[in-house]
């Protein structure tokens, strides 16, 4: 039974750099290796501003998704954020979005591989091309169903590898370039360069993607955040310094009409060794898109069949902690696309769901800050609230309009059935409150909803934070035990403890024996008659101490409280929170123990003592 009970669970097996790489990976595709010359051919070399502005167009939904996904890093990313916020019709619309336009890019991106394969064998026929992004679609299935892990690890060796070829790419290049082939700057004036970031703005929409296998991140409250800050800005960097070297080696007419820019601008300085090595450096790029994006596609169906808007299959785990049924869907679904379907307009109509998304998204996060909800706390907090998420949903707005009819139609079929399907399937099967209902709540000042929301959300906060009872046992074995044999005034009682405190976490015993002396004035310290506690915050990170001190004769803590027998203190860093406010309740839930006093007084050695506050902290629910 503790198997199968584990078996339900993902692992936390993605560090930062994981993050990082998957995120980086999600964008340097065709956006680098074939969009420039496409995107040159509409605003000549002014191309590189409009890559930089198209870069600057994803960071409201960056910050909205980095605030989102700390305070709620579970598998499904955009999905279960729209659904918890708006409810879930609009999440199972948000769920079928997410996934099938990630799905068709990833598509996309496998048909890529083959396609630059062509270099090394121009004869290949499109069939040929298509068991090619067939065989790399299984190949990747295989490593995501062997562990997370594995992908990650994969991810980050194919990331590393690209990013290296690249900086290579920028830097010699940098020598060859001719400044002449910058001028005319902008010879179809500032409206194409605005018009062309439209266009580019696709190569961005990688970028956030991790965000669906956030409950499989360790420490997600810092590495959600910092891995995407780190890859947009990298990406960006190293986006604009590509095509600017790009526009400087290649002619006018050559950029107009090739679909391999990069390589053909490799072979200007390094002749067919450099033609060769990016065209590796594409290939190599589609394989880390189409890796993050199977990794991150296969995790909405098993988010939406946990929330019982599919059916229950589909969150079955393997024993690696995979989704294998949702993985194998997907990696299907992928197949059949490539195999059957009109590609091109379907990742047009994908590029736009993702626009959608991102509209949603940002009004999320609108609607979990203004509910007041109270165990919504991110640990990362978007700046220039709200006035960053308003622009990111007009802009994207205007992109979707841009896009042109066909594109929004099929949108609204989408929408349609996203509906329908859970109007027809899921509507019965669940009833689930969503931040909405508070925040009408709060204008109406009529109450329609009950704790749900935020309990669950309590709950999450528990797992990213690693509030654990297993961490609170390995607390209290780990803790020092102070046992004091003779009377303590409180001044004396003050200065010992400073000093065991200054030796353990490094901080200057004098400033603790006056934050010491500052909590004795207060009868706040007093948790029980006899019992008191020690609280204290410093300006560290991954700090959390316990110290437990027993003195049978009494000690004074201030003239105004009672002997005290039984003394905790804490003494954690701002980043561990939850975890030291949840230790508080514990506590305090052990001092209301009848027996507990008394076999305290009684226990004769340091592990005894510890044994007396764990089986009255296991007795405390009983």
């Amino acid at each position: 039974m503790a198997r199968s009970k584990k078996q339900t669970k993902l692992r936390k097996d993605l560090g930062l750099m994981e993050v990082f790489c998957i995120a980086s990976g999600a964008m340097i595709s065709s956006g680098l290796f074939v969009l420039p010359g496409i995107a040159y051919a509409k605003t000549g070399s002014s191309v590189v501003l409009s890559y930089l502005l198209a870069s600057t167009l994803m960071i409201p939904t960056l910050f909205s998704k980095a605030e989102l996904a700390t305070a709620m890093p579970k598998a499904g990313g955009d999905y279960f954020f729209i659904d918890r916020s708006m409810g879930p019709a609009i999440g199972t619309i948000g769920g079928f979005a997410s996934w099938f336009s990630i799905t068709s890019k990833t598509a996309f991106a496998l048909i890529g591989i083959g396609a630059f394969v062509q270099l090394f064998n121009p004869g290949l026929t499109d069939l040929e091309l298509k068991l090619i992004a067939i065989a790399f679609c299984l190949i990747f299935t295989g490593i995501n169903l062997v562990g997370v892990k594995h992908s990650g690890k994969t991810q980050v060796f194919l990331v590393i590898g690209l990013i290296g070829l690249l900086l290579f790419y920028a830097i010699i290049g940098l020598f060859f370039i001719e400044f002449s082939r910058f001028q005319p700057f902008a010879p179809f004036g500032l409206g194409s360069i605005f018009s062309t970031a439209g266009l580019i703005f696709i190569s961005y929409m990688g970028l956030t993607k991790v965000c669906s296998v956030a409950e499989e991140i360790c420490m997600p409250k810092r590495n959600i955040p910092l891995g995407m800050i780190l890859a947009w800005s990298l990406m960006t960097v190293l986006y604009a310094l590509v095509v600017f070297v790009t526009v400087g080696l290649l002619q006018h007419q050559t950029l107009t009409t090739t679909l391999m820019p990069i390589a053909l601008g490799a072979q200007v300085f390094l002749g067919d060794i450099g033609l060769i090595a990016m065209a590796v450096a594409a290939i190599l790029a589609f394989i880390t898109t189409a890796n993050a994006g199977l990794l991150s596609a296969s995790r909405y169906p098993m988010a939406m069949s946990k929330d019982h808007l599919l059916p229950k299959f589909f969150s079955k785990m393997s024993k690696n902690a995979i989704p294998f049924v949702s993985l194998l869907f997907t990696s299907m679904v992928m197949i059949s696309i490539i195999a059957f379907l009109d590609l091109e307009g379907l990742v047009k109509t994908a590029s736009t769901l993702v626009l959608l998304l991102f509209i949603f998204v940002n009004f999320s996060i609108i609607i979990m800050r203004e509910s007041n909800i109270r165990h919504y706390r991110p640990s990362f907090k978007s700046p220039f609230y709200p006035w960053l998420q308003l622009a990111g949903i007009t802009g994207n707005t205007i992109l979707i309009v841009e896009m042109g009819f066909l594109p929004l139609a099929l949108v609204g079929c989408f929408i349609g059935f996203g509906f329908a399907w859970y109007y027809f399937y899921a509507r019965d099967k669940i009833w689930r409150e969503y931040t909405l209902l508070h925040l009408v709540e709060r204008i109406t000042g009529q109450k329609r909803s009950g704790y749900l929301v935020d309990e669950e959300l309590r709950e999450i906060l528990i797992s990213r934070d690693d509030v654990t009872e297993k961490r609170f046992k390995e607390a209290i074995q780990h803790a020092e035990v102070i046992d004091l044999y003779k009377y303590l005034a409180p001044d004396m009682f003050a200065r010992v403890l400073a000093q065991k405190l200054s030796e353990k976490i490094n901080v200057k015993e004098e400033r603790l024996y006056n934050q010491i002396k500052k909590h004795q004035k207060g009868s706040h310290v007093l948790i029980h008659p006899g019992i008191a506690i020690f609280s204290h915050v410093v300006r560290k990170k991954d700090t959390f101490e316990i110290f437990i001190i027993r003195s049978k004769k009494g000690m004074m803590i201030s003239p105004d409280i009672d002997p005290i027998h039984a003394f905790f203190a804490i003494v954690s860093s701002k980043d561990q929170k939850s975890f030291h406010l949840h230790s508080l309740m514990w506590y305090i839930q052990i001092a209301e123990n009848i027996d507990f006093e008394k076999e305290w007084m009684e226990a004769k050695t340091s592990d005894d003592i510890k044994n007396i506050i764990l089986e009255s902290w296991k007795r405390r629910s009983l």
